[in-house]
């Protein structure tokens, strides 16, 4: 057996069929399944899910953490909405005038269905008095005391007038009265005495009369003030009067509503000082609306509406209602979620009133669930914080975004804050997760993680589950049926996106879309049913729309424009794979990596950290070589090495540790001066101990090379060597399995650096002797024997008095 037949794969490890363990004999369509009910491989979310909604205690919200497409969405949308059936329905709530602070309407709570009830109760009340109210100032009685109270103050007016007009006559004046004032005139004889009789008079005799004048001049305005008093009495008589009458005929109306609103003590108060206030203000009530006169500043007040006062904002309405209620994935921006207070824009002036205060979904899902998408909650301005708020003293407080944060106080509504009572779910993925982790309340509120899967285990049942689904999604969409060939294509391509042979991807999105697209194929070629070979060309075509980018890569590879050998072997040159992830598409593709040694002390210098474009995982794999080597070949003697690394012609930074092991294969290559074969390209990290290590992308990165060696020519000698690891994680394209059937490619896996070094140059790694040599003609004895002679030359170096520098040595191709 050859050192390529140890360590080659054989067909059945490639590729994970449903015909080889007949996986599918349990149908022949998915017609023979029945459709998908609950959710697929989701075990502990499903558990972990129950325990959070069943938990009514605070702080045990849920968090629920997924890639996209695990169906988590659609999962929680389920199961809210069947446990949110099964509860109560919560309570109405509405804002009313507060009349003692109109900036701070008042919330109460009313049983389902009440709430619309005690709305339209007022508005009745309203509609009523408006024509009630202005009735009951027509009839006679109120005519009959209004002219009462005008007769007593006019009899007592007359009064005063007579007794001033007695004490001017008896003063020798008479009174004579005008438009607008009282003129008192001297008389003499009974009779008016004329100016020219009054200048003829005395000096003391026109000084006694102006003095009397001057007495009933001062008599008259005491007269006057009584009089004045008079009429504001008989004002305050009419507004009792008036009040009196608007309060005696809204009273029973508002005692049919306290009867029945008798075990709310917030509407009681406020039907109280409705009464009160009514009957303060029934002058709205007396004037037809047309007759009002129209003041600015007060519709600015109350919106042009002088009943607002006695209206009811039915904030929340749950009436219609089927159990608690479930708001899943509102519009989430920040009023979306937490409500509002509108604006109205009038006269250059904004105005608002408490019937413009609005609820958002936290107030719509008090007493149920509220489902947000942790991305909406993080990317809306103060959302998070005041979640955060909200949850914390478990109050709905209606608050315009950024209020708090002004500098400058503005006044504003108030609404008093909701009693709540919400079980919070956010979906998100992974990153959103680790990022609300860091804010030291997100764990006290968010006790409970919901955590899913990207996979599941191939097994029998899951399988079965499986063709239920594509099942379930064609009877739902009416759209074409699977046959067993079908099915068996898209679990073949479930475990290729789970990456690994034993195991089915939960994202299901996917999933949905190869069912979607494998259809369409189907129906526009005429078939019954989607087919296995449907299936393949749906995956043909959705690589053909991403794979552009590595079109690209193959075109210049193939035109010598990125250097790759595929055939001979070359000192100190290996190919190594690399794996692109784009949006929609992974692919692999093949790189150079060359390494040169020679005489020195630096040890290994990784070009691409030096330039700064390696990144961390990279550096740490390639100073991992150097405790490889001289845990290797530096026991008995000091290592005397420089050597240079570097992945040719790459110019956009490379990370990862995968490539460890080919870096080590180069740096051994050129120590030993044993070429390598350009054939093969190698993937794998190493420990300092020399064993291989899993990577990520095998499949991907074996079908990389594949096609740049088909596009070349296949040889029958090419092939790639990955870790023995990854060998359950290969769910390679059917047209390399049949390559390799055909002896046309090859793969290999290894555990050790030995195993590999070996398949790369053909030669024995060689084992360590007793007296400290590796076996005469292996690679690790040339290793050995080049640093030997690097030794030798230092210590030569240093007997003539020179010392070994970077460059002054012998290079390893010398």
């Amino acid at each position: 057996m050859g050192i390529e037949d140890k360590y080659r794969l054989p067909i059945e490890k490639l590729r994970n069929s449903y015909l080889q363990d007949k996986e599918l004999e349990f149908c022949e369509t998915s017609l023979d399944v029945p459709p998908l009910h609950g959710i697929i491989g989701q075990n502990r979310a499903v558990r972990s899910m129950e325990f959070g909604l069943g938990m009514k205690v605070p702080g045990y919200n849920i968090f629920v953490v997924g890639p996209p497409g695990t169906g988590k969405s659609t999962y929680v949308q389920t199961m809210v909405s069947q446990l949110a059936e099964k509860g109560e329905k919560p309570d109405d709530w509405c804002y009313i005038y507060n009349f003692s602070d109109r900036d701070k309407p008042i919330a109460v709570s009313l049983p389902a269905g009440q709430g619309r009830v005690f709305r339209d109760d007022m508005d009745e009340l309203i509609d009523d008095l408006r024509i009630i109210i202005p009735k009951a100032f027509e009839g006679p009685d109120y005519e009959q005391q209004k002219e009462d109270i005008l007769n007593s103050v006019q009899e007592k007016v007359d009064g005063f007038f007579h007794k001033i007009e007695k004490e001017a006559f008896e003063a020798g004046f008479g009174v004579l009265q005008s438009p607008g004032r009282v003129v008192f005139v001297p008389l003499r004889n009974g009779k008016q005495m004329m100016p020219e009789d009054y200048e003829k008079l005395s000096d003391a005799a026109r000084a006694d009369i102006d003095e009397k004048m001057h007495g009933l001049e001062k008599s008259l305005a005491e007269t006057i003030r009584g009089t004045r008093n008079l009429e504001k009495e008989a004002s305050k008589q009419m507004r009792d009067l008036e009040q009196q009458i608007a309060r005696f005929t809204t009273e029973p109306l508002i005692m049919k509503l306290k009867g029945k609103y008798a075990d709310s003590p917030k509407i009681l108060d406020y039907l109280e000082k409705t009464v009160a206030d009514i009957a303060e203000n029934h002058l709205i009530f007396k004037i037809v609306e047309a007759q009002q006169p129209k003041n600015p500043m007060q519709e600015l007040e109350d919106d042009g509406d002088p009943f607002i006062k006695y209206k009811v904002n039915l904030f929340v309405n749950n009436e219609a209602g089927k159990g608690a209620p479930a708001i899943i994935d509102p519009v989430a921006n920040y009023y979306d979620i937490f409500g509002k207070i509108e604006y109205k824009s009038q006269f250059m002036f904004t105005t608002t009133n408490f019937t413009m205060v609005k609820p958002g979904a936290i107030h719509q899902a008090n007493g149920g669930y509220l489902v947000l998408q942790a991305k909406d909650i993080l990317f809306s301005p103060f959302a998070w914080e005041t979640l955060k708020k909200v949850l914390k003293h478990q109050q709905a407080l209606i608050e315009n975004i950024g209020e708090q944060y002004r500098y400058v106080p503005t006044l504003t509504l108030k609404p008093e804050p909701i009693p709540l009572d919400v079980k919070i779910i956010l979906i998100g993925s992974p990153i959103f997760y680790q990022i609300l982790t860091t804010d030291e309340d997100f764990r006290k509120l968010f006790k409970v993680k919901v955590d899913f899967d990207i996979e599941m285990d191939r097994n029998e049942e899951n399988v079965r589950k499986y063709a239920s689904f594509i099942s379930s999604v064609c009877q739902e969409a009416g759209i074409l049926q699977f046959d067993r060939s079908g099915l068996g294509k898209v679990v073949e391509y479930g475990s290729r996106l789970a990456g690994n042979q034993h195991k089915l991807s939960t994202q299901f999105n996917e999933i949905t879309e190869i069912v979607y697209e494998a259809m369409v194929i189907a129906k526009s070629e005429g078939a019954a049913l989607v087919s296995g070979e449907h299936v393949i060309k749906t995956l043909a075509e959705r690589k053909y729309r991403a794979n552009r980018i590595e079109e690209k890569f193959q075109e210049m590879i193939l035109k010598d424009k990125i250097m790759i050998d595929t055939q001979d072997a070359v000192v100190g040159q290996v190919n190594g794979l690399a794996v692109v992830q784009m949006e929609e598409y992974a692919f692999g593709y093949p790189t150079r990596i060359t390494a040169r040694t020679y005489i020195g002390s630096n040890g290994v210098t990784n070009i691409e950290r030096e330039t700064k474009m390696s990144g961390s995982s990279h550096s740490k794999g390639v100073l991992t070589l150097g405790g490889y080597l001289g845990g290797k070949f530096a026991q008995a003697k000091p290592l005397p090495l420089s050597a240079q690394i570097t992945f040719e012609q790459n110019y956009g930074g490379i990370d990862g540790d995968s490539a460890s092991s080919t870096e080590l294969y180069a740096l051994l290559s050129s120590l030993a001066d044993v070429p390598l074969k350009q054939n093969l390209s190698v993937t794998g990290s190493i420990n300092q101990l020399g064993e291989i290590q899993p990577i990520g992308g095998a499949t991907e990165k074996i079908e990389g090379f594949f096609d740049l060696c088909q596009a070349k020519g296949l040889t029958g000698e090419q092939g790639v060597i990955i870790p023995a690891q990854n060998v359950d994680d290969l769910m390679l394209k059917e047209e390399i399995v049949a390559a390799v059937q055909e002896n046309k490619f090859h793969i290999y896996s290894v555990r050790t650096v030995e195993e590999g070094i070996e398949l790369l140059s053909g030669m024995p790694a060689g084992t360590l002797n007793a007296d400290g040599t590796f076996t005469e003609g292996s690679v690790f004895r040339k290793v050995q024997q080049k640093l030997e002679k690097y030794n030798k030359s230092i210590a030569e170096m240093a007997a003539e008095g020179k010392a070994a520098e970077p460059g002054n040595g012998e290079n390893d191709e010398d």
